[in-house]
């Protein structure tokens, strides 16, 4: 018997690679695929692919592996991708912009539905097939509308505000890309996009040896007693 635990944040993490390494052995024809193959391409242990898929009750058949077909579409179901989500930008800049703009979205059930900002000289200019509301006019327009998951693209210190009022409103998940970390209610989920971390992550990880050499050197220097 399956009994639902509580699956980590590391584990769903990886779940959206999954889906992607499996589109794209999918598309190339691709049938079955062993845990060991996965894992291979994915450079992932055997082990973990067949933990983290069996946290979801496990799919594979002894001695096959995985339907690649199948395997993809469970996985995308447990994303949720089932169903189609209507999504609203704050912020019409580089970022809001480009997120408006991307195909891919639509593709995976993600539908821009409006699109508000703050700035004159961009409130009424047309994005994607979207005209640029005023932002003033966002909780009359999600009272009217109906809205799933909101993207916050604004200045950090407009970005509680704007999340403040996504949240009344029922907005039920956020895409965060301000620098900021919101303060949001329990029942509300935010996924947040700190562009410069990622930044820092890069760069630690270029100077990750000459890191450990420095710090080698000055234990190797200091007389350390404990």
């Amino acid at each position: 018997m399956f009994y639902r635990t509580r699956v980590s944040d590391a584990v769903i993490r990886r779940l959206p690679m999954y889906y992607r390494h499996l589109k794209e052995l999918e598309k190339a024809g691709v049938e079955k695929i062993s845990s060991k193959e996965l894992g291979k391409k994915m450079k992932f242990t055997a082990s973990q692919i067949r933990q983290d898929i069996n946290c979801f009750g496990g799919f594979g058949q002894q001695g096959y592996g995985y339907h690649v077909s199948d395997l993809r579409k469970h996985i995308g179901d447990i994303l949720g991708l089932e169903r189609s989500y209507r999504v609203v930008i704050a912020g019409a800049g580089n970022i809001g912009g480009a997120v408006a703009n991307y195909e891919g979205f639509i593709q995976e059930g993600f539908k821009v539905v409006a699109i508000f900002d703050k700035d004159p000289k961009v409130i009424g200019t047309q994005i994607h097939g979207l005209t640029v509301k005023n932002v003033s006019g966002l909780s009359a327009w999600l009272k009217d509308n109906t809205a799933d998951i909101g993207v916050i693209a604004v200045p950090a210190g407009n970005a509680q505000a704007i999340a403040d009022c996504m949240t009344k409103n029922g907005i039920k998940a956020i895409w965060n890309f301000a620098p900021v970390d919101l303060v949001l209610p329990e029942n509300v989920f935010c996924n947040h996009v700190h562009l410069s971390d990622s930044l820092h992550i890069l760069t630690y990880m270029m100077n990750e040896d000459q890191l450990f050499q420095r710090i080698e050197e000055r234990n190797h220097g200091s007389d350390v007693r404990i």
